[in-house]
């Protein structure tokens, strides 16, 4: 905190998570808020959090550089004594399964409903296609790293698992968050080493989209296996297609919007739409 305090001036703070190793704040200045992220030294992976946030802050770097992402994102990164920080903007939005609470139900179906959730689709396709098109994946497309704002447009966190053009000098990638890993990736994972890194394509984004808006909307994950099944039978399932149907589980009819997460869960990565073709078409 010193360290922003040397260049902000005064400031206040609120814990906002503490889990898996690393912690988050929101920062508050005269200046502005911001948003805060450190290993967590007393965590069993205090390491692998370290390095994670310095590949962060080297990629949040080279995205900006190539106009994937704003430049003015990325506030600062630094050491301190046990570990790494890495400071970014705060973005004023709620995660996608806030933002969707309201249409998990047939009371959600009103006018102005549609019209806002194809908006939420189409700036999150837009966001992903900024990176595609500089041959860039964010591994990492789920429900949390997914803010949707007031206006009704998706901004995009969480670029540490992130997968570029070189694929060298980094944490072996090995699939994110299991309900959205798409099933190339699933079986990828099952069929390698834990040293092995992946190569997460855009095709896996697309899909990590769609699971994510299937399971917001629906309020059911989109593949079946059970709670406290393990991670490998959890990708498995994925890997074998086992999703449930959208039809059935929907909370009220919009054929447009179960078109698009079809097509972006299609089992075969060629035949899914790019983050650029669903950007023109929601």
């Amino acid at each position: 905190m010193r360290t922003l305090e040397d260049r902000f001036g005064p400031l206040t703070y609120d814990l906002l998570s503490d889990r898996r190793g690393s912690r988050a704040w929101k920062i508050r200045t005269g200046s502005g808020t911001m948003a805060l992220k450190a290993n967590d030294p007393g965590s069993g992976n205090a390491r692998d959090k370290t390095v994670e946030l310095e590949q962060e802050n080297r990629y949040l770097r080279r995205l900006g550089e190539v106009g994937a992402i704003d430049q003015g994102y990325r506030i600062d990164s630094g050491r301190w004594d046990d570990g790494h920080w890495l400071a970014v903007r705060w973005i004023d939005g709620v995660p996608l399964w806030r933002a969707l609470s309201d249409t998990r139900g047939p009371e959600g179906d009103r006018p102005s409903v549609r019209p806002w959730m194809l908006g939420i689709a189409r700036t999150w396709a837009q966001r992903l296609a900024r990176l595609h098109a500089v041959g860039w994946a964010h591994a990492d497309v789920q429900p949390t790293n997914a803010l949707v704002t007031r206006a009704g447009t998706t901004e995009i966190i969480d670029y540490a698992l992130a997968c570029g053009p070189d694929p060298t000098e980094r944490l072996p990638y090995r699939g994110a968050l299991t309900h959205t890993t798409a099933p190339e990736i699933a079986d990828a994972v099952l069929s390698t080493d834990d040293g092995t890194h992946i190569q997460a394509a855009p095709s896996a984004d697309v899909w990590g989209l769609g699971a994510s808006l299937f399971w917001c909307w629906t309020g059911h994950r989109p593949v079946r296996y059970e709670d406290d099944a393990k991670r490998e039978d959890k990708l498995r399932a994925v890997a074998q297609g086992h999703s449930l149907d959208l039809n059935a589980v929907r909370p009220w009819p919009f054929p447009e919007f179960e078109m698009l997460i079809a097509s972006c869960m299609n089992a075969d990565p060629a035949a899914r739409p790019t983050a650029a073709e669903l950007a023109e078409t929601c």
